[in-house]
This record gives C-alpha cells, sequence and structure tokens, in this order.
C-alpha cells in the first residue's frame, strides 16, 4: 500500500486558493480513496493506481483554468500494510504514552 501527500495550487491566481483545494478535495472525496487533509496538503491511502489517479483527476480538473500549477508529492510504499493513517499516528502515539493534536 502507499501512503502519498500532495499538495497543489495554481500560480498567478490570487493569495487565496481555497476554491480550488475545494474543487480537488470534492475529488478526492468522491475517488473512495481513503485520506487526511492537513494544512498543507492532503494524504492519500491505497494502491499505487489508485492514489496517482487521483492526483492526475485532480491536475487535469485544475489545468482547465489554471495556466501554471505547483504540485508537491511524497510517497511511501510499505508491501503489504494498510490502514497506515491511522496506525501511524497510534504508533506514535504508543510511543509518547499520549495522544497528539491532530
Amino acid at each position: 500500500m502507499v501512503l502519498l501527500e500532495f499538495s497543489m495550487s495554481p500560480l498567478g491566481k490570487s493569495e487565496s486558493v481555497g476554491k480550488y483545494v475545494a474543487r480537488s478535495l470534492d475529488i478526492i472525496d468522491k475517488s473512495g480513496v481513503s485520506y487526511r487533509l492537513n494544512p498543507m496538503g492532503t494524504v492519500l491511502e491505497g494502491d499505487w493506481e489508485q492514489v496517482f489517479s487521483v492526483v492526475q483527476t485532480c491536475y487535469e480538473r485544475m489545468k482547465k483554468d489554471c495556466n501554471r500549477i505547483s504540485c508537491t508529492i511524497k510517497v511511501d510504499y510499505r508491501k503489504g500494510h494498510s490502514g497506515r493513517l491511522q496506525s501511524k499516528m497510534a504508533s506514535i502515539e504508543k510511543t509518547l504514552k499520549r495522544r497528539v493534536k491532530r
């Protein structure tokens, strides 16, 4: 399974990119892929093809009305492990012996 964190935003539109992020989040939510939104991006969990397909769909939608797009992608593949969106946090909390801010 893959954890993929990405951030995608248009350049040269305005300081606020909330409407573009919201459109991408709508695509992500409708994809059925597990995800977590954070202030700097979104983490997807699924197989390689699934998560990259979601990023591709977000890109295709954004390029319809954006001439320049910035995207960062970070990928963590671990064979045979799923549910890592929750288990990675649980592991840290177990080590700390306390809950962390979410």
